[in-house]
């Protein structure tokens, strides 16, 4: 019978934590991740055809603002923001190091493609 009185203490605990997340703060992140891609689109449809902007450039911003999308998704709807700094690092950490080895490999990939042809 104890059991079943901690079980619901802690689940109360536990809805606490993510208490921060209300309809208000959900459509503020919804407002800025429409921002962002709105942003994206102008880029893409009107800067980029026009000229005003180089490609390199161009990839750079997208890659930029898709992070920062990234980031907010993870960060408020998959509730990342609320957890232990802890575990915050040790998944950051993972996805860049992850990131940083298949670039890696993508570089060694063109490396051996160039240099050792296949017959």
């Amino acid at each position: 019978m104890s059991e079943i009185h901690t079980e619901h203490g802690h689940e109360g605990h536990a809805h606490e934590e993510h208490a921060g997340l209300d309809k208000k703060k959900i459509w503020q992140v919804f407002a800025i991740l429409l921002v962002i891609t709105v942003i994206e689109f102008f880029i893409a449809l009107w800067v980029l055809p026009k000229g005003y902007m180089s490609h390199g450039v161009g990839n750079f911003i997208y890659i930029a603002l898709t992070l920062l999308k990234a980031y907010y998704i993870v960060a408020y709807f998959m509730h990342l923001k609320y957890e232990k700094v802890g575990l915050q690092l040790a998944l950051t950490l993972s996805f860049i190091f992850i990131i940083y080895f298949i670039v890696l490999m993508l570089i060694e990939g063109d490396y051996l493609h160039v240099h050792m042809p296949f017959k």
